[in-house]
């Protein structure tokens, strides 16, 4: 059975673009079948055509599919990208993942490993605090937190960003360097070798089934 993984993120002048290609080379490399998925523009065009580059990228980019709520149900792992907002997550993101209500009362976001990456202008700009308000969301679908960890040389080549790969673009807006690209292929690479080595073993049963809530309450009587 082939892991099938969503890479799903927004991207204003390219940087997460970037990351995210890398993210879903190294998912492939594993072995896994990947979706690369961009989420909905939000912005008008009189805020994007402030910014040349906003507005180069915003226009090279239609050629990437949007995200869409099937692609969630579709995907064994997920992995989410996304501009520094503030120390949280660009509100492109945080829109489609708002739409997701549905999937998660049916339990269909549980128990699927994810992953986050990002990028900021500033060395500290809110990297660490934007993948850790993800991580707020992750919890609350059920799903599993793959962070990259210090688990391996192109991490610390990157910057040593053990939550998620991160970038900082800087005042010059070019794109991730070959250190950052290395660790998002990785961090890619070992999320879906982790989604391998869990359906390998076989599903959880599915909430929805009813043998989850069966199981918890003979735990409970048992205890009592």
């Amino acid at each position: 059975m082939t892991v099938k993984v969503a890479v799903i993120y927004y991207s204003a002048t390219g940087s997460v673009h970037a990351l995210a290609q890398a993210v879903a080379a190294g998912a492939t490399s594993a072995g896994a079948e990947v979706r690369l998925r961009r989420v909905a523009e939000l912005a008008p065009d009189s805020a994007i055509d402030q910014n040349p580059q906003w507005r180069r990228h915003a226009d090279a980019a239609t050629s990437i599919p949007e995200a869409a709520l099937e692609d969630l149900a579709w995907a064994d792992a997920f992995a989410f990208g996304t501009p520094t907002r503030f120390g949280t997550p660009a509100a492109q993101l945080k829109q489609f993942i708002d739409q997701a209500g549905a999937l998660w009362r049916e339990g269909k976001l549980a128990d699927k490993p994810v992953t986050a990456f990002t990028s900021a202008f500033n060395r500290h700009g809110g990297s660490e605090a934007t993948l850790l308000a993800l991580g707020n969301v992750f919890y609350h679908w059920g799903s599993l937190i793959v962070p990259p960890g210090f688990t391996d040389p192109a991490v610390y080549a990157a910057g040593g960003n053990p939550y998620g790969t991160s970038f900082v673009s800087g005042p010059t807006g070019n794109g991730p360097d070959s250190e950052a690209l290395g660790a998002a292929r990785y961090q890619g690479r070992r999320l879906a070798e982790i989604a391998i080595r869990l359906l390998g073993e076989g599903r959880v049963p599915d909430a929805a089934d009813g043998h989850i809530g069966e199981t918890l309450a003979d735990m409970a009587s048992q205890s009592a």
